[in-house]
């Protein structure tokens, strides 16, 4: 399988494409230029052909250290890491003098660089396809990304060079990957198979150090960051080996309040952040430790808890605090208070900058999501709500007390219990918090969401609504006339 990065001018359409090639809405779009910023990976197919796809930010002309200069040292990264280069251009606006310029660094850059003209439906984009033969890049693909021509001629062109690409590394691997004995005999490759990654969103207000931290954690530059806030917009998913434990962390878009979120695009950055709270098992909530549990924090935490992730509390930028024993038994005592639905889930303090506090970091996680996975058995339930009842009988409402007969978990990750009860809708929230944390403390699940439905025991009596007939016998008797009459 090959690698494919899809590069050009901002507003050109890469976007758009990454999403047919993968056959879902993964990328942002939008009209305005510049909304891609990180680089985003996919599995694309196109025919018979499967590749991994690379949805890079728009090439622009600046060198310096500001955020297009950092955003086009990513989009060149993507570029020597690739296979193939998929450089587009605008076919309505024409070849632009930058787009020269970025052909000529393909040109040095990539051994297979294939030049497509996007937006290319109709006679208004004849005049671009002239012109992109000027490039020197061979000839010019006429590509619709938005309606999807052109998919074929895009196959045609890369059937070829996968075939080149699959015969030289399947040569590559026979000659470096074989692993030979003291006999100079193949060795077995007794490696087990990968288990599923896990799935962890670091999620957070903006500028609380989330792309610095999953970049600590991979050890190397591959999300974009800086000190501008709200840099991120797509929820970027990396594969990494973390300490031995595979993993899928997903970066993602700032939360600001909703009250102060009224641009197009960051109304999509904090839905695509929402959609990978709702895939990960894991929620990292990032806060910064100078203004940790801001009212924007509080919220995020209670999504994520609402949601059913397990929820891991990170407190950033923790090589600037000074008073560190101090400002802990603080942040201990406001998360209790402010945070009580997640008594028990995991606080770390972390330093993105320095890597300190990363070692913590993963076995809070790695212990949040074996609570979130925790199964009780139905005998070690019934016999803890027996004493819970005991300890604490229900209220008796109208002068009949409440029974609890017996209680069942029902599934994981969250746990959750149903307790068969006479009379469920009389039952207070009170009391059903009691048996929640009393479930907590018991069975040793601190932090993560638990849920409890009581239910009431259904009569399984056949007879119970049906009106009670006279013997026919009797009926006789009595003189009154059959049913049936």
């Amino acid at each position: 399988m090959f690698t494919l990065a899809i590069v050009g001018r901002p507003n050109v359409g890469k976007s758009t494409l990454f999403n047919r090639l993968v056959g879902r809405r993964l990328a942002l779009v939008d009209d305005q230029p510049g909304v891609t910023r990180d680089l985003r990976e996919g599995q694309a197919k196109l025919g018979d052909l499967n590749f991994t796809v690379i949805d890079t930010a728009g090439l622009e002309d600046a060198t310096d250290d500001s955020l297009q200069g950092r955003m086009r040292r990513l989009t060149e990264r993507a570029v020597d890491m690739a296979d193939v280069c998929l450089f587009m251009i605008d076919a309505r606006a024409g070849v632009t003098a930058n787009d020269e310029m970025f052909a000529d660094i393909l040109r040095k850059r990539s051994n297979h660089v294939i030049l497509a003209a996007n937006k290319a439906e109709g006679s208004a984009a004849d005049a671009g396809m002239l012109e992109a033969y000027g490039l020197g890049l061979g000839e010019p693909l006429r590509l619709s990304a938005e309606h999807g021509e052109g998919m074929s001629d895009l196959y045609s062109v890369l059937l070829p060079i996968s075939e080149e690409l699959v015969k030289t590394k399947e040569d590559e691997t026979a000659v470096t990957d074989i692993e030979l004995d003291e006999d100079g005999n193949p060795v077995a490759d007794d490696m087990p198979s990968e288990s599923k990654p896990l799935q962890i969103a670091v999620v957070g207000r903006p500028n609380a150090g989330k792309s610095t931290l999953i970049n600590r954690i991979l050890g190397e530059d591959r999300l974009l960051t800086g000190p501008e806030a709200g840099i991120t917009r797509d929820s970027i998913a990396v594969p990494v080996d973390w300490a031995g434990t595979p993993m899928r962390i997903f970066d993602t878009a700032g939360m600001r309040k909703r009250a102060k979120v009224q641009d197009k695009v960051e109304k999509l950055s904090v839905a695509d952040g929402l959609r990978a709270i709702r895939f990960a098992e894991v929620v990292v909530v990032l806060l910064d430790a100078d203004i940790p549990f801001e009212q924007q924090d509080l919220r995020i935490a209670d999504l994520a808890e609402r949601e059913g992730r397990a929820v891991v509390v990170a407190v950033n930028k923790w090589d600037l605090e000074d008073d560190k024993q101090g400002k802990l038994a603080a942040l201990k005592e406001a998360f209790e208070r402010l945070l009580p639905q997640l008594k028990g889930a995991p606080l770390v303090t972390v330093s993105a900058k320095t890597g300190r506090g990363l070692d913590r970091l993963h076995t809070a996680i790695l212990k949040a999501q074996d609570v979130w996975n925790r199964r009780v058995t139905t005998a070690q339930l019934n016999r803890w709500l027996t004493g819970m009842v005991e300890a604490h009988p229900p209220p008796a409402p109208g002068g009949r007390r409440i029974k609890l007969r017996y209680a069942t978990q029902v599934k994981t990750r969250p746990p959750a219990f149903v307790v068969m009860c006479s009379h469920p809708d009389k039952l207070p929230e009170a009391y059903r918090r009691y048996l929640i944390n009393g479930l907590r403390a018991d069975f040793d699940m601190p932090g993560t969401p638990i849920r409890l439905t009581m239910r009431s025991q259904a009569d399984k009596n056949p007879y119970k609504d049906r009106k009670k007939s006279t013997p026919s016998r009797l009926r006789k008797h009595l003189g009154k006339p059959s049913p049936k009459a």
